[in-house]
């Protein structure tokens, strides 16, 4: 299933060089994406209406995209402008534009109804711009169905499991977290306690820790303003607040995992990982390649689910205990789903 009236990222601002163009498909669709002689940022379909020709194999010339083909061109709105050696432009030579937005650092993408875009409500990714936070961006194309990854960061009891070698920690301590799900019908909100844990190797790289530490794990998912899970995690040594809202004493991780499905069964997996670390102490980069391996290491679960989701797709999945906000988040996609449904929208 998708979601076409959402807002999704559809690539890092910088991945837009002026002059060029990025040609990617979004919900099945092919999408050309390019900067304009102005600076903004367009999205078209990526097929000309002339013969098809793929729009991101030609050319930015100020303000316009040029086919490769036969010179035929159009502006960011999809308008064609210009064809070659014909004063008359016929209306049927335009082609589907798609509001996008530059915030943040990302491009916004909507791939649903234009009327119903609303660029006000994206949600912020503030450590991109503050001075005290170093960040670092990723886009893993993962080979598996972007419910997956969200399946995947709303259930963290993985963690000690996937991630043994980085972010892990003790199993036990995962499982037996204080837990709690809320929802509200608009998001999904994952709140997990690990007090007086064991910390893993990246915490003691990143916050220089000699015993054990008041862990915590945050989860945000309200695909209204967004498809993204913000996950805000960290650890202060053991009772000195962080439960309270006093972390400065640890260091912070911001992770903001931008969920893109390009087909049914691959997907955009965009993300940036955000600390307070010092900059000057070396420890970010060093959090940042420990957090590539983390990654990679979701991606390669993810890919194996989907391969033997594959072999069986009307197998259903059997629930457990840890289920509880994964439950909830599908539950509120597919009430976004049915609600298109009801008002017709069309892919």
């Amino acid at each position: 299933m998708f979601i076409y009236n959402a807002w999704y990222v559809a690539a890092f601002a910088a991945d837009i060089e002026p002059g060029k163009t990025l040609g990617r498909k979004y919900l099945n669709k092919a999408v050309v994406l390019f900067r304009t002689e102005s600076g903004e940022i367009a999205a078209l379909e990526d097929r000309c209406s002339h013969r098809a020709m793929p729009l991101s194999s030609g050319h930015v010339d100020g303000d316009v995209i040029r086919c490769c083909y036969h010179g035929v061109e159009f502006d960011g709105k999809g308008t064609c402008t210009r064809i070659p050696n014909q004063a008359r432009i016929p209306v049927a030579a335009n082609v589907r534009h798609y509001p996008v937005v530059e915030k943040d650092h990302l491009i916004w993408i909507w791939m649903g109804e234009p009327a119903l875009a609303d660029p006000s409500v994206i949600v912020d990714s503030p450590e991109h711009n503050d001075p005290k936070w170093s960040w670092r961006p990723y886009n893993f194309p993962v080979k598996a169905n972007w419910q997956l990854i969200i399946d995947n960061i709303m259930d963290l009891t993985h963690v000690p499991y996937i991630h043994a070698r980085t972010i892990g920690g003790n199993p036990e301590q995962h499982y037996n977290a204080d837990t709690k799900v809320e929802f509200d019908g608009r998001k999904v909100t994952l709140l997990r306690k690990m007090p007086n844990s064991i910390p893993p190797k990246s915490y003691i790289d990143a916050g220089g820790f000699k015993g054990r530490v008041d862990r915590w794990q945050e989860v945000r998912f309200e695909p209204g303003i967004g498809m993204t899970c913000r996950v805000n995690a960290g650890g202060c040594e053991v009772d000195t607040g962080a439960y309270e809202g006093k972390r400065d004493n640890g260091f912070m991780l911001a992770n903001n995992h931008f969920i893109t499905p390009e087909t049914e069964t691959t997907s955009h997996y965009l993300w940036t990982i955000c600390t307070t670390a010092p900059k000057e102490s070396g420890v970010p980069d060093v959090l940042f390649d420990q957090f590539f391996d983390t990654i990679t290491e979701d991606e390669e679960t993810l890919e194996a689910q989907q391969r033997r989701i594959d072999d069986e797709p009307e197998r259903a999945f059997v629930g457990i205990a840890s289920d509880g906000a994964v439950n909830q988040a599908r539950r509120l996609l597919s009430a976004m789903q049915e609600a298109e449904d009801g008002g017709k929208v069309a892919a």
